[in-house]
């Protein structure tokens, strides 16, 4: 499970899974790219990372200019792209989904959805110019697999990544490209707060889950190493499940 000169670019990578993925992968030996919406919050991480194996950018992924941009800094700064993880997401709207406003549609399409195409696109741009391989790994959401009262549009974004992943892995073998996807559960995160801290929710999701607990990001760091390892060089398409046991109850 190394990843030793590889550049690995992470969105979402400001604070949670992101945050944790990144370190991950320093530790197993890559180089990152780290991407969020605010600089400030992304130089918070870099300063504690070692600066010649880092770079850190502001990028909105839901804009492909941004997107590419990003993609043009890393190849500069380390010559290659070896690997992504599509993370970055947004839930700006918790309710019955019949009722989601327009502008809360809008804007987790574009950042769950469009954003995942557009750097996924920008990756394979990458990696087909060089003609050697990479890496993708799509963080989507047990809600993608099935229903997510309150949370309909999140989960919708979610099944579209878990289909993504599966088309796109089809489409990128003959590049030597590997796709696949993580489904986590409850992860104690800033971004999970709502349920977190909200204990009637908190307990009916943890009555569902074997394990009786939420995830911490360092086990969805874990499962991405993994998919981003050669240790997973025959694994592609996969949605691995990384739920506390949810999806067995």
């Amino acid at each position: 499970m190394q990843l030793t000169d590889k550049v690995i670019v992470i969105t979402g990578a400001s604070r949670g899974i992101g945050e944790a993925i990144a370190i991950a992968a320093l530790g197993a030996g890559a180089s990152v790219v780290l991407a969020s919406r605010k600089q400030p919050d992304l130089d918070r991480v870099a300063a504690a990372l070692p600066p010649d194996r880092v770079l850190a950018l502001a990028c909105h992924t839901g804009k492909a200019s941004d997107v590419d941009a990003l993609f043009e800094a890393a190849a500069a700064k380390f010559g290659h792209i070896d690997g992504l993880v599509n993370n970055a997401a947004t839930n700006p709207y918790f309710g019955p989904m019949l009722d989601t406003p327009d502008a809360a549609l809008d804007k987790t399409i574009e950042v769950n959805i469009k954003g995942y195409l557009y750097a996924t696109r920008a990756l394979v741009r990458h990696a087909r110019s060089r003609t050697a391989p990479a890496t993708i790994v799509n963080i989507a959401s047990v809600f993608g697999s099935q229903a997510a009262p309150m949370q309909g549009t999140y989960g919708m974004t979610k099944a579209a990544v878990i289909s993504m992943t599966r088309t796109l892995a089809y489409e990128l073998a003959s590049s030597k490209i590997r796709v696949n996807c993580i489904a986590p559960g409850l992860v104690d995160t800033r971004f999970a707060s709502a349920i977190i801290n909200t204990p009637m929710i908190k307990d009916a999701i943890m009555a569902r889950t074997p394990l009786g607990r939420p995830a911490t990001p360092d086990e969805i760091a874990g499962a991405a190493l993994y998919l981003l390892s050669d240790a997973s060089s025959y694994t592609t398409g996969s949605v691995l499940t990384v739920d506390g046991g949810v999806s067995s109850s």
